[in-house]
């Protein structure tokens, strides 16, 4: 069978008309065929013969498509922290695990919670900065926060003068005990799937898309809002991974800026070193110190009129008695010895300005200036007048064990006998 060329010739009317037209050799049988199709669009006037082969795909109008629905708010959830721009696990480590690093604020509960600016977010008691050292040993990051555990050291100085470098005769001494760990969060700002933009309506003279008889056309669900997504992103993770302080978590787009969040709560909360913020927030009595140290010198009162013991005709002298408390640090660390602190008596006998001559640290440098402060002194006198003086105390500081607490209970008993015991002996080593 012989066949003879297929034609295509497109019109601009709305209908395409095809004619097929086959000879058989024979010559015996003609076949003919017309077909019509009506459409709604107009086609273009030519087309490529290496196109013909296939039937011209339907015109598309144009418009944008409607976006995919969203997700329920059950199935909603951030994206995942790691993104570019965002913080690692990795990072982290580097910044914090093994160092030797301070906690801020001197906070010394052994489980503290902060927000994602830093913030504490529980109640915790504040100590020195001797008892605040850190070491982090294990580091969890999750969506919503970061979970550190570590241990707590205690400073304690080896009777270095001011004018001597304070870093070279300092011990850490571990004060954890070891089946205790000091556990710190910190939360995270959470990142989020920013809410698209509604596109432009359909115009009035096109027509909507045909829906099935019988059937409802379906509503698109609603996108969420990103205080939906954090509710939901916090109630489907598990209540350990949950932030502390869900009220106050706030939410960004932004990978980048949910690390720089995360890393500015982290110099928040820890210090590398004595940095400018850590001095800042100490008492003046260590400022004066650590001053006297980087000048190398030893310490002079800010006032000029303030004089020496050695200048005056009558020294100014303590007129009360006063043993500064130590801690259970110290004394579960057997932290005893003396220290030794500058203080200005007045011309009325108060003591004025002290500072830290020789610490001894585990925070009993606190206990000694704040027991000063609560003493009675009797000013100097020169010239017949009252004048300042700047007056030298030396504090001794012990160990409380059971054979102190024996000793004590025994003076007590002498006291109402009237018998007295050779040395300091307990009524354990008096003969029969």
């Amino acid at each position: 069978m012989e066949l003879s060329a297929i034609r295509f010739r497109v019109r601009s009317s709305a209908f395409f008309q095809v004619r097929l037209l086959a000879v058989t050799c024979c010559g015996a049988v003609f076949l003919a065929m017309s077909l019509a199709a009506a459409s709604q669009q107009p086609a273009p006037s030519n087309f490529d013969a290496a196109q013909t082969s296939a039937p011209a795909p339907a015109a598309v109008p144009d418009t944008v498509p409607s976006p995919p629905p969203q997700a329920s708010p059950a199935q909603a959830s951030p994206l995942e922290p790691f993104q570019a721009g965002g913080v690692t696990e990795d990072e982290l480590r580097q910044l914090l695990v093994g160092k030797a690093i301070y906690l801020r604020g001197g906070y010394l509960d052994n489980s503290l919670s902060f927000d994602e600016h830093g913030r504490l977010t529980t109640h915790s008691p504040q100590g020195s900065y001797t008892l605040s050292a850190i070491q982090i040993d294990k580091l969890r990051l999750t969506k919503h926060k970061v979970e550190l555990e570590g241990a707590r050291y205690g400073l304690h100085f080896v009777g270095q003068l001011a004018y001597e470098d304070p870093a070279s005769a300092v011990d850490r001494v571990r004060i954890t005990p070891k089946k205790k760990r000091v556990k710190i969060t910190i939360d995270r700002e959470i990142v989020v799937t920013p809410k698209k933009k509604k596109e432009n309506a359909k115009p009035a003279n096109e027509k909507a898309d045909p829906v099935a008889p019988g059937a409802s056309s379906p509503a698109p669900a609603p996108e969420l809002s990103e205080a939906d997504q954090l509710k939901a992103s916090i109630s489907a993770a598990p209540e350990a991974e949950r932030p502390a302080d869900a009220t106050s978590v706030t939410t960004t787009i932004s990978p980048a800026h949910a690390a720089k969040v995360l890393k500015d709560a982290i110099d928040r909360i820890f210090a590398q070193g004595l940095d400018g913020p850590m001095m800042a927030a100490m008492p003046d009595f260590w400022k004066l110190y650590y001053q006297a140290a980087a000048a190398k010198t030893d310490y002079r009162p800010k006032d000029s009129a303030v004089l020496r013991q050695n200048a005056v005709d009558k020294k100014a002298r303590l007129t009360s008695t006063f043993e500064p408390p130590s801690n259970e640090f110290a004394q579960a660390s057997s932290v005893a010895g003396m220290a030794l602190y500058h203080t200005v008596i007045g011309v009325d006998g108060k003591p004025g300005e002290i500072a830290v001559g020789r610490p001894i640290g585990f925070g009993l440098d606190e206990s000694a200036v704040e027991s000063i402060r609560k003493a009675s002194f009797e000013p100097a006198i020169k010239e017949g007048k009252p004048v300042p003086v700047l007056l030298d105390l030396v504090v001794q500081f012990r160990i409380y064990s059971k054979r102190t607490a024996v000793l004590s209970n025994t003076e007590a008993a002498e006291k109402q006998v009237g018998t007295s015991l050779p040395g300091p002996y307990t009524l354990q080593h008096q003969a029969p």
